[in-house]
């Protein structure tokens, strides 16, 4: 296989392949240029450039920085080599970067090399079927998403990847569901399918996946609407005909700004006449069963017949016929 970067060594040359690449060049690009090795050492020898992996440098005294390491990767990997896991992702733009996560890459089962500081090589007998049209190689954006479901230490950070990947809008559900198929051994595969159907439902993140699941699905309540843009705001659940709003909030909101968003999306819906209920993730994760108490006492406000079904014999929904609906 030809490497991925010799037509931009053809039409640019040496000089100007070495500042696309912010500074980093690896030997086998120095080689093909025609460079001999004595003309490789000068620089490393007068310290005007420094070795980040074998055979891969970095043309300046300055700090390496993150785009430059992941180069330095795919370049010390080989020309059968692509970004993967959550370098792909992160390159795709399926989910935020994090400069201080490894580099991973991935590469043909029959190959082998050695592993580095910071850097995670894996293998892949059909390498070459989950890469993407585009230079640098990395793989497709359903393969980089389940590349990390198949690390995930457990279906929740699976399904929190697959939300925020899909939230993207780089990425959808069928492809994923797609790519699914060709990996019969994935690692959480048997609670894949659930989760993205409930993503494609509406569901943004993992918070939103388990209020579905442990509050309104396994008690039976109705099925709300996901994501409703009204009055300019988006709500996250809104049970039509009963003006009831469910806020799921993943994390406290410190920054000034961001809380008085919230208190204006509620406010909003006060003006509307419509209620909101709001729960952080201690709530939807330790206490379902409370959260669907309380969404049903205020769902039979306009519906007192309404019913419920309790998910255990402790299940305090379990007295929903003696709920106040007041």
């Amino acid at each position: 296989m030809d490497w991925w970067w010799a037509r931009q060594l053809r039409e640019k040359g040496i000089d100007g392949l070495i500042h696309d690449q912010d500074e980093i060049v690896s030997r086998a690009q120095l080689l093909a240029a025609g460079w001999s090795q004595a003309q490789i050492d000068r620089p490393l020898r007068n310290r005007r450039w420094r070795t980040v992996h074998p055979g891969v440098y970095v043309a300046h005294t300055g700090p390496v920085g993150y785009s430059e390491r992941l180069l330095a990767a795919l370049l010390y990997a080989g020309p059968d080599a692509a970004w993967s896991h959550y370098t792909a992702a992160e390159q795709l733009g399926l989910l935020k970067p994090d400069r201080d996560r490894q580099v991973y890459v991935t590469i043909p089962e029959h190959r082998k090399v050695r592993r580095r500081s910071g850097l995670i090589v894996c293998r892949d007998a059909h390498w070459a079927g989950r890469l993407a049209a585009v230079a640098p190689p990395r793989r497709t954006p359903a393969d980089a998403v389940l590349d990390i479901v198949g690390i995930a230490p457990s279906l929740d950070s699976a399904a929190a990847v697959i939300a925020e990947a899909c939230q993207s809008g780089r990425v959808g559900a069928d492809d994923i569901l797609s790519a699914l198929a060709d990996r019969p051994r994935l690692r959480h595969r048997g609670g894949l399918r659930p989760i993205i159907a409930d993503v494609v439902a509406g569901s943004h993140s993992l918070l939103e996946i388990r209020y579905l699941r442990d509050v309104e699905r396994r008690h039976g309540l109705p099925r709300g609407q996901r994501q409703r843009g009204v009055d300019g705001t988006i709500t996250d659940v809104y049970y039509a005909g009963f003006g009831l709003n469910v806020e799921l909030d993943g994390r406290l909101h410190l920054i000034p700004h961001q809380r008085w968003r919230d208190l204006e999306r509620d406010n909003r819906a006060t003006l509307r006449t419509e209620s909101t209920l709001r729960y952080g993730w201690f709530d939807v994760t330790n206490r379902p069963c409370d959260a669907a108490v309380q969404v049903l006492r205020v769902l039979r406000r306009t519906n007192p017949s309404l019913t419920a079904t309790p998910c255990s014999p402790a299940c305090p929904i379990t007295d929903h016929r003696n709920l106040s609906v007041g």
